[in-house]
């Protein structure tokens, strides 16, 4: 599923800015720089990957995205990683090619229908190898983070042309089931009006992911609740599985 806010060039280019390097980049690459294959999936812009190569990683890095205009900053980044277009349906993954797949920015998040989620852990099952590891974050529902995506929490970041880019979040409505849909305004003085897009992320809690993975043939073998490997608890604002093959 394209993020169609990032389907943008304009917007691509901000991508790093609203997303800077922080704890939760490290516990991903300090995973990259242990596996001898990855496969990041929904890589955006390609930042992990490049950042692995960059200190040193000489195996196989594939970023996987749906997003051209993301992989247009992931390519001009870093043309020696396999920067591919497209999603999990994109290939036939029964080589069991890879020793880490990735999921990370709460791209697991997008993944809003069970046929469309099963379908996604079926190919990453099918795509790991038999001591591989799957690993990724989706924010704790009953930490309820949505309910600051309010427009009185305007940022501003820096644009291409070093001009302050204006964002904002919105909720539209109170939370379907275990869905929230809020939308994102960009403003900025290269824009004749606001950029607005709209996105719809699922919140799904231990039990209900568990049940999935092992659906996929995939097994839990950690969850932290920070980026510390701290517990999960009520409050703690992520859930960070670590998957296997069952």
């Amino acid at each position: 599923m394209v993020d169609h806010s990032y389907a943008d060039l304009s917007l691509a280019a901000l991508y790093d800015s609203l997303n800077p390097w922080g704890p939760g980049d490290d516990f991903y690459l300090d995973l990259v720089m242990s596996a001898g294959s990855v496969l990041d999936v929904g890589c955006g812009t390609g930042q992990l990957l490049r950042r692995a190569r960059r200190d040193g990683h000489g195996g196989r890095l594939m970023g996987l995205d749906p997003a051209a205009a993301m992989l247009v900053q992931a390519r001009q980044g870093d043309p020696d990683v396999e920067w591919v277009l497209g999603d999990l349906r994109s290939r036939l993954w029964h080589g069991h090619d890879f020793d880490l797949v990735l999921m990370t920015g709460h791209v697991f998040q997008v993944l809003l229908g069970d046929e469309e989620l099963r379908r996604a852990l079926t190919a990453v099952r099918g795509a790991l190898s038999a001591t591989g590891r799957f690993v990724f974050e989706t924010r704790n529902p009953t930490a309820r983070a949505w309910e600051n995506w309010t427009p009185d929490r305007m940022r501003e970041v820096p644009g291409a042309d070093g001009s302050a880019v204006r964002v904002r979040y919105e909720l539209l409505g109170p939370p379907v089931g275990d869905r929230i849909t809020f939308t994102e305004t960009f403003e900025g003085p290269s824009w004749d009006r606001p950029r607005v897009s709209r996105a719809t992320l699922r919140f799904l809690g231990p039990e209900r992911l568990a049940d999935f993975l092992t659906e996929a043939g995939l097994t839990v073998a950690e969850q932290y609740g920070d980026w510390t490997r701290g517990p999960v608890t009520p409050g703690s604002p992520e859930i960070i599985t670590v998957a296997r093959p069952a």
